[in-house]
C-alpha cells in the first residue's frame, strides 16, 4: 500500500498504525498526494489535520484540528486517532488496543497515572484519547499494580543476570527468535559453552568491582534443556560459584520444550539451586503441536511435569500461545482447561507473533483481522478463567505483528511472579547478559537513562569474535563511572 505524509514528520508513527490493520503489507512513504487503490492519507496544515483511507471497495475520510497551543505529541496522537478511525470504518475492526503500538502499554499506563495524578484520570485519557476498550484498560489497571510491587523491590545496585542458551531441538514454523535447530548446530554446543563459561567469569568480576547486588538468574533461550545435565551443571554451578548470590530473590531456567526435559537434566538444576522452571506445551492439541513443528506431545508435557514435581519443583511457569495455526477457541480451551488440570505456579498467555514467512492462509481482503478476532477471544477467555482460578496477571508486553494486536501476558498466583519478567520488561535495573544474542542493559541508578551493548547473535558468529565481545562489555564499567551508585 501507499502511505502519503504531508505537512509532518510523524512517518514512523503512522506506519506502525498502518500496521495494526495490514500487518504483511508492503508499505510505500510518500510525500505528495497521489492517486490509486490502497493508499492512505495524512495531511497536516496548520492546525488543520486530514486523514483518509481508500480499497478496491470502500473510501473514509476524517477531519480535525489541532488546540492553539499544541505540541508534537498532541499532534502525533490526533493524526494517528484519525487514521485509525478511517481504518476501522473500511475495515469494519477495531483493535481493542486503539492507537497504542508500543511493546509496554502497562508501562504507558503507569506513566500517564503520574501524569495526571490517579488511575482515574489515566483510565479514562486511555479510553477517550488513546481508544483503548475497557478490557484493555482494566488488564493495564491489574498489570500496573502488580508490577508496582515487584519494581518497589528493587534498589540502585540491583542487577540481574541473563544466560542465553540459542539452540532447540527444532525450530517452530511460528519462531522469531535467533535460535538455532540442534540437528544443524549441534557441532557448535560444547565450543559455545566453554566461551559461554570465560564471559560468565568475566562479567561476575565485572559485577564484583562495581558492588552490583544480584536479585535475579534467568535463563533462557532457545531452549536451555537442548543442552547436556553435565553443561547444565558446568555452566549454573559456575553462576554460584562466581556470583555473590547473597541477596538473590530468584533462579529461573526455561525448561521450555517437553521432550528435551528428562529427570538427569532436572537434578542437574534442582542441584544448582534452580527455583523456579517453565515446561512450555504452547498447546496441548496434538494436531497443533504437530501443525507447528513441535517434536512433543500433550502426553510428554503432562508426564515432564509430573516429573518435576516429582523431583520437587515447586514453582512451575507454562506457556501458552493464542492464535496458533490450526487451533481453535474450542480447542484452546481445552488447553487451558488440561494446564489448570496440572495447577502450575504461573501460566504466560502469548499472541501469536506472526513472521511474513509463516503468513497463515485465510479468506478474506483483510486475511490477519479474521485470525486476530479468533485470537481476542482465546486471550479473553484464558484471562477470565485464569483470574477465577486465583492465578492473575503481573507483567505484560507486545510485539509486532502480533495476531490482534493483541499482548503477551503473564499470569501468577500471589507471591510466584516472575521477578526477571518484570525487571526486564520495565527496565528497572541493569541486566548484564551472557551469550551469542543478548544484550546487557544498563540503567542510571536513580534515573531513566539506559544503554546497551549487544552480544554477537549466532553462535559461530559469538565464538569467532569473543575478543571483541569482550572489549565492548568493558562499557559496562564506563558507564558506572559515569553513572555512579552512590
Amino acid at each position: 500500500m501507499k502511505l502519503c505524509c504531508i505537512g509532518h514528520d510523524f512517518r514512523y508513527e503512522t506506519e506502525k498504525l498502518c500496521r495494526l490493520f495490514l500487518p504483511f503489507e508492503k508499505i510505500e512513504v510518500l510525500d505528495a498526494l497521489i492517486d490509486g487503490i490502497n493508499v492512505a492519507v495524512t495531511w497536516v496544515d496548520g492546525r488543520s489535520l486530514y486523514a483518509s483511507v481508500k480499497t478496491e471497495n470502500s473510501f473514509c475520510e476524517k477531519r480535525g484540528e489541532l488546540p492553539l497551543n499544541f505540541d508534537d505529541r498532541e499532534a502525533e496522537r490526533q493524526i494517528a486517532a484519525l487514521l485509525f478511525k478511517c481504518f476501522a470504518e473500511v475495515t469494519d475492526y477495531a483493535p481493542k488496543w486503539g492507537i497504542v503500538t508500543g511493546i509496554r502499554p502497562a508501562r504507558l499506563y503507569s506513566a500517564v497515572v503520574r501524569e495526571l495524578g490517579s488511575q482515574a484520570a489515566a483510565k479514562e485519557y486511555f479510553k477517550n484519547e488513546f481508544y483503548v476498550q475497557d478490557e484493555k484498560i482494566s488488564l493495564c489497571e491489574e498489570t500496573h499494580m502488580g508490577e508496582e510491587k515487584i519494581i518497589s523491590l528493587s534498589e540502585k545496585s540491583s542487577f540481574s543476570l541473563y544466560i542465553s542458551i540459542p539452540f532447540c531441538p527444532t525450530r517452530c514454523s511460528y519462531c522469531s527468535f535467533v535460535s538455532h535447530a540442534v540437528e544443524k548446530a549441534e557441532k557448535l554446543i560444547p565450543e559455545y559453552v566453554e566461551y559461554l563459561c570465560r564471559e560468565i567469569k568475566e562479567t561476575a568480576l565485572i559485577a564484583k568491582r562495581l558492588n552490583l547486588r544480584l536479585e535475579t538468574v534467568y535463563m533462557g533461550g532457545g531452549t536451555p534443556t537442548t543442552l547436556s545435565a553435565q553443561q547444565l551443571t558446568r555452566v549454573l554451578s559456575l553462576v554460584k560459584e562466581c556470583f555473590d548470590f547473597s541477596f538473590i530473590r530468584e533462579f529461573t531456567v526455561e525448561a521450555g520444550r517437553p521432550d528435551t526435559i528428562t529427570e538427569e537434566k532436572l537434578l542437574a538444576l534442582k542441584n544448582c539451586g534452580v527455583d523456579r522452571i517453565s515446561i512450555n506445551p504452547q498447546s496441548m492439541s496434538n494436531q497443533v503441536l504437530k501443525v507447528i513443528g513441535r517434536a512433543h506431545t500433550a502426553e510428554q508435557t503432562v508426564e515432564a511435569f509430573k516429573l518435576a514435581r516429582k523431583i520437587g519443583f515447586d514453582n512451575i511457569n507454562m506457556d501458552l500461545i493464542a492464535g496458533l495455526p490450526g487451533d481453535t477457541l474450542e480447542a484452546f480451551k481445552d488447553t487451558l482447561g488440561k494446564i489448570l488440570a496440572l495447577d502450575p505456579e504461573s501460566v504466560t498467555v502469548h499472541s501469536l507473533s506472526m513472521k511474513r514467512s509463516s503468513r497463515m492462509n485465510v479468506s478474506g481482503d483483510f486475511p490477519e483481522i479474521e485470525v486476530g478476532r479468533v485470537a481476542d477471544k482465546m486471550v479473553t477467555y484464558a484471562r477470565e478463567t485464569l483470574t477465577k482460578n486465583g492465578i492473575l496477571p503481573y507483567y505484560m508486553y507486545r510485539q509486532s505483528k502480533t495476531v490482534g494486536n493483541l499482548e503477551n501476558v503473564g499470569y501468577a498466583k500471589i507471591n510466584r511472579e516472575c521477578l526477571y519478567n518484570v525487571y526486564i520488561m520495565d527496565e528497572t535495573h541493569t541486566i548484564l547478559a551472557c551469550g551469542a544474542s543478548a544484550v546487557t542493559k544498563m540503567r542510571e541508578p536513580g534515573g531513566d537513562y539506559i544503554e546497551r551493548i549487544f552480544n554477537f547473535k549466532y553462535p559461530y558468529e559469538y565464538i569467532s569474535r569473543f575478543n571483541e565481545l569482550m572489549d565492548r562489555k568493558n562499557g559496562i564499567e564506563a558507564f558506572y563511572n559515569k553513572y555512579p551508585i552512590n
